[in-house]
């Protein structure tokens, strides 16, 4: 169908002052990267093309009906010149003035210019939905062609030019197709966007899963389609495979390995929107660098909004990667930046909730995968009980660790350790340290060992950190071992005996030879193989949190702590004898300085090594005379 007009003059409509403001403010403001103008335009072009899309299945007449759906792109790096061309709806010459001359709203210019001010980012619903995105284009053009014939079979073919100043020009031309063609000279500054590399580069990046097909020609080659990717995430669940996933995956994260698993969600109610999202199968080298730039991909039809959108996910589950898709959000003019908004909060819980739910899955049906993301997330996962209290208990349940009935990197939850306790047993038993194999070679645990009782090895620094704010488990309190007022189960009466003349006397002498070094001395309940062992009282903290403090600040000095003496021991025997026949040898007061440095060196805390390595000598040199 042919579109013969009558040739006329051009109208020139002039902007209105308060359209030249905010179009200055558009093109020099608001887009922080030159590239995002063709993101834009391929962006008004889909929506075009979904619009006549409707138009046609709805049974509306429009012409040339059945014309392929697409956007065609063309480029000369010769004349640096860029067309971009679609078959959607089309514009007439009310959508010209309206959506290409005029502010959508009064009072938008005090408003974009109160935000820029403040520094805030700017909310597309005050500023019209159509334009805006269209005028980023100046960036890198001085002057812009759009010529358009709407779908309606009785429309005419039209041409608007404008320099983005101004004013514009609309006139009548011969069109004989609907849809839109724009066409710009690159400025000298943005040459690099008539390169089809540049260009393919783009459209991969934030424009490879609109719905309709973008081709690209350059130098007179013929067009060839750019966006391969199926969106999987807008298809049904029941129409893609795990290998299909898993490959758009790899695409999506450049990661070489297929994920753990991952969640295909439609979500409808009070907050719509489409995601899908992967579990990684191991961390980034640095995860708490890496992992806080990235994040997933937000989406509007397709549409690349924002590449790492940190508002869906609280910080501990960032490591989970994909794409969410919706509609329901108001952003800001440039499409940059999302804005706070109730329906994010919505799309995070949703989120949150599902990805917690797909890791119980996993622990409850599948150990071994479980085990496998543990120990590659578990750290980051910890986090999440000091931050999000809403879902403070499921993360507990999530929560594995290796205890002293567990073989080296086998892994178990509080639940399973709560109903493997002894009857008479009343609480959680833990103990921090840097490695598994010094752990269990810890005094303190001697008792427990003795007496079969399961300790949690708790090896992971951040675990110093959420212990105490999980606090009790099932009616169970989490206790550490290393405290001083632990209740022992006692196996019977001889551990309980007080003690006799002899050892309160060897004990006071442990107290003068050590005076303000520690906060007391006393007989010990949990020893059986050990002479003595530093417990936590009043004063001192846990060993593995003592050394932690002293990495963040090297002139921190610890608490005093509690010397526990083992009555029983040989070698404590042997003291409280020399002490009957040698109540003034100076040995006597060497010793007991030695055990004491011993039990610092045991928990990693020993201030002077080489000290206490020239006392040892000594002793042994007087001990061979």
């Amino acid at each position: 169908m042919s579109n013969t007009t009558m040739h006329r003059a051009p109208e020139v409509h002039e902007y209105k002052a308060e359209m030249k403001q905010l179009l200055h403010l558009i093109i020099h403001s608001l887009y922080t990267h030159p590239e995002i103008f063709l993101r834009e335009l391929i962006s008004n072009a889909s929506d075009a093309l979904n619009k006549v899309r409707f138009r046609e299945l709805t049974g509306q007449a429009v012409l040339d009906s059945g014309t392929p759906l697409e956007i065609r792109i063309t480029l000369d790096r010769n004349a640096h010149t860029i067309t971009v061309e679609d078959t959607g709806i089309g514009m007439t010459k009310d959508d010209l003035i309206n959506r290409l001359g005029t502010v959508a709203s009064s009072g938008t210019l005090e408003f974009v210019k109160s935000l820029k001010e403040q520094g805030k980012t700017l909310d597309v619903s005050m500023i019209g939905q159509f334009g805006v995105g269209f005028y980023s284009v100046f960036m890198v053009a001085d002057e812009v062609v759009v010529e358009t014939r709407h779908a309606e079979p009785d429309s005419i073919g039209l041409r608007w030019k404008s320099d983005g100043k101004g004013s514009f020009t609309i006139e009548d031309i011969d069109k004989p197709t609907r849809g839109t063609r724009i066409s710009f000279r690159l400025k000298d500054s943005a040459t690099e966007f008539s390169e089809e590399y540049r260009v393919r580069s783009i459209i991969q990046k934030y424009s490879n899963f609109v719905d309709f097909p973008i081709l690209i020609a350059s130098q007179g080659s013929t067009l060839q389609k750019v966006n391969t990717i199926r969106a999987l995430w807008q298809a049904p669940k029941d129409t893609i495979n795990p290998d299909e996933a898993h490959e758009f995956y790899k695409f999506l994260t450049h990661d070489y390995q297929s994920p753990l698993g991952y969640l295909h969600l439609a979500i409808e109610g009070s907050v719509n929107f489409k995601a899908l999202l992967f579990i990684p199968a191991t961390p980034p080298v640095r995860p708490f660098i890496l992992d806080n730039d990235k994040s997933l991909h937000l989406y509007t039809n397709k549409v690349l909004i924002e590449e790492h959108c940190k508002h869906l996910l609280p910080e501990y589950l960032r490591f989970v990667r994909g794409v969410v898709d919706t509609d329901d959000l108001p952003l800001n003019v440039s499409r940059e930046v999302t804005q706070s908004s109730p329906q994010m909060a919505k799309i995070n819980k949703v989120l949150t909730s599902k990805i917690l739910g797909l890791l119980h899955d996993w622990s409850a049906h599948d150990p071994d995968k479980y085990q496998r993301f543990y120990t590659a997330f578990g750290q980051q996962l910890k986090l999440g009980i000091n931050t999000d209290t809403a879902n403070r208990d499921q993360i507990v349940q999530l929560l594995r660790f290796e205890t002293t009935h567990t073989a080296h990197g086998s892994l178990r939850s509080l639940k399973e350790y709560v109903e493997r306790m002894n009857p008479e047993q009343q609480e959680i038993y833990f103990l921090t340290g840097e490695h598994r194999d010094t752990m269990l070679n810890n005094p303190n645990l001697e008792y427990f060992q003795k007496h079969s009782i399961e300790v949690l090895l708790l090896t992971d620094p951040v675990d110093i950190i959420i212990i105490p704010t999980i606090g009790e488990f099932e009616g169970k309190k989490l206790v550490s071992i290393d405290k001083a007022d632990i209740r022992t189960v006692a196996a019977s009466s001889q551990e309980q005996k007080e003690p006799s003349m002899l050892d309160s006397a060897l004990l006071a002498l442990f107290k003068e030879a050590l005076g303000d070094k520690v906060e007391d001395v006393v007989p010990s309940k949990r020893l059986v193989d050990s002479p003595v062992t530093l417990v936590v009282g009043k004063e001192g903290m846990d060993a593995q949190t003592e050394r932690m403090m002293k990495m963040l600040d090297k002139t921190f000095k610890g608490g005093r702590k509690i010397l526990e003496v083992n009555m029983e021991h040989p070698l404590i025997r042997n003291l409280s004898r020399l002490q009957l026949a040698q109540a003034g040898s100076p040995l006597l007061r060497q010793y007991i300085l030695h055990l004491y440095e011993g039990a610092l060196l045991l928990e990693g805390n020993l201030p002077s090594p080489a000290i206490f390595i020239r006392r040892m000598i000594e002793i042994m040199t007087d001990a061979t005379r």
